[in-house]
């Protein structure tokens, strides 16, 4: 775990300088092996990069479940990202997704003069004027792992979420026949899970089926997660599907699933996200897929795209960007588990990881 997954607001600062030599080996290796750019790749490799002197710009993360274990691999994203590039970062906002904690952790980033803010923008509303403050104070705004319409923003960095949804209705569809399926949500409207579940919903309906999605709020804790799957499955013993739409609830319904040996009993399951208890439920049989959205990339990319806006002056445009969708199975979820990195966030260790020998399309 990173030491600020607390919620203590401290500010994080640069990592140690292995890491930053150890990332810069990364980029100067990467770049060495472009024909006709010696002067970079000599460059890369030294102790300032390819960019000129700096100052030790302070990048603010306001998040809606600051302790939820999704967000580790997030965490170590932001944080390689700012030892490569000399930066420091805050991870601070709300334990349980409360929208004026969050914008009350915003405030006080502007109040502090943060040189860029990132936020999880899960309320429709509730940060258009904490967004329009910040810019207005010369501090530019992107939003992670959650976005909606209408804020100023600068660039959304994350999954397509409703196109996920409908990918997640579609597995749906192909492993149910007909009857009555539960589609577990957090907490129902937020805007990081909720297209989710009207993806799902819609790509049901569209495929014609006689298939019956029911919405069931779970709460934005592991503790109330796992508690309300297992009641709505004992008292809705005749479902045919169990899903979800975040973390923690999948974890939950791969816990129900093996708890009374559904798949067993021709219920099918799945969600999003590789907690680990998700991936060995997985691999032991009773969840039929999750769906990764690559979370350490939401942190990493987006002090990339912090850094180069401000590096700028503000002339290097921000860009939306897919982090993306893939569906892990049975088939290939041992990868997941046997390996140990920050990139999963199942481990702190820093290292390279041996690149497969064959890669599928």
């Amino acid at each position: 775990m990173i030491g600020n997954n607390d919620n203590d607001g401290e500010l994080v600062g640069l990592r140690s300088n292995s890491r930053r030599d150890l990332l810069l080996g990364m980029l100067g290796g990467s770049v060495a092996a472009i024909a006709g750019l010696p002067t970079l790749a000599k460059a890369a490799t030294s102790m300032e990069g390819t960019f000129p002197s700096h100052p030790n710009w302070k990048f603010v993360f306001i998040n809606h479940v600051t302790t939820n274990p999704f967000f580790v691999p997030t965490q170590y994203g932001i944080a390689d990202a700012c030892a490569l590039l000399g930066c420091s970062y805050q991870w601070t906002g709300s334990q349980t997704s409360v929208a004026s904690e969050m914008v009350n952790a915003m405030d006080t980033a502007i109040t502090a003069k943060a040189d860029a803010i990132a936020v999880c923008l899960v309320d429709q509303h509730a940060f258009n004027a904490p967004v329009e403050r910040a810019l207005a104070a010369g501090i530019p705004v992107f939003a992670y792992n959650a976005d909606t319409t209408g804020n100023k923003r600068l660039a959304y960095i994350g999954q397509d979420l409703y196109q996920a949804g409908k990918s997640l209705g579609e597995r749906i569809v192909s492993l149910v026949d007909e009857g009555d399926v539960a589609g577990f949500i957090a907490t129902p409207g937020q805007l990081n899970i909720q297209p989710r579940m009207d993806g799902a919903r819609d790509a049901i309906k569209a495929s014609g089926k006689k298939i019956t999605l029911a919405e069931i709020a779970t709460g934005p804790t592991i503790n109330e997660e796992v508690t309300r799957v297992d009641a709505y499955y004992t008292g809705h013993p005749n479902l045919k599907g169990m899903f979800a739409v975040d973390a923690g609830s999948t974890l939950s319904v791969g816990k129900a699933m093996q708890k009374y040996d559904l798949h067993a009993k021709g219920i099918r399951a799945g969600g999003f996200d590789l907690l680990p208890q998700t991936l060995d439920a997985i691999s032991e049989g009773h969840l039929d897929f999750t769906i990764d959205q690559q979370p350490y990339l939401q942190g990493f990319y987006t002090v990339m795209e912090m850094f180069l806006f401000t590096a700028s002056g503000g002339l290097t445009g921000p860009s939306e960007m897919n982090t993306g969708l893939k569906f892990v199975t049975k088939d290939g979820v041992e990868a997941y588990r046997k390996t140990k990195s920050r990139f999963e966030g199942n481990s702190s260790d820093e290292a390279f990881l041996e690149r497969p020998k064959s890669i599928a399309g």
